[in-house]
């Protein structure tokens, strides 16, 4: 628990069925049948009982929103699964965005080092576009 607010963490299971379905307003069978077709997958209980977390109750809420767009169920499992793929691929953007970072500050240590002679306008320019897009031009020479 976050112990300034005593709000749970994200994916804490806290909810049991009843009170996920009256936060989603969505129908108990409704969730039995999203962890069925592996949509959802809430925590358990020791004795069985399903217990959802925040985080599956916004999953729940996009799913509904998804199928009362016309989006059929088979449509909402890959839309999601290209939304987290979508996320890996950024998270492993911005980890090259940091080695390359880390990369161009050694580089530029290098130089450095080896004193005035060293010719400071060989080192990549990194350009980001608003687009989040990356380019890297190396200057000739």
């Amino acid at each position: 628990m976050n112990s300034t607010f005593g709000v749970p963490p994200p994916d804490a299971a806290v909810y049991v069925i009843s009170v996920a379905a009256e936060l989603t307003g969505l129908h108990p069978q409704t969730l039995r049948a999203y962890e069925r077709i592996g949509l959802v997958e809430p925590g358990r209980t020791g004795g069985g009982g399903r217990r959802y977390s925040h985080r599956d109750l916004e999953r729940l809420r996009q799913i509904a929103d998804l199928t009362s767009a016309g989006i059929g169920l088979e449509g909402v499992r890959r839309i999601m699964a290209l939304e987290l793929q979508l996320d890996a691929l950024r998270a492993r953007n911005d980890d090259l965005l940091a080695e390359l970072e880390s990369a161009r500050a050694a580089l530029r240590q290098t130089y450095a080092a080896r004193g005035p002679q060293a010719p400071i306008n060989k080192l990549p320019v990194l350009h980001q576009a608003a687009a989040q897009s990356v380019v890297v031009w190396r200057r000739p020479g």
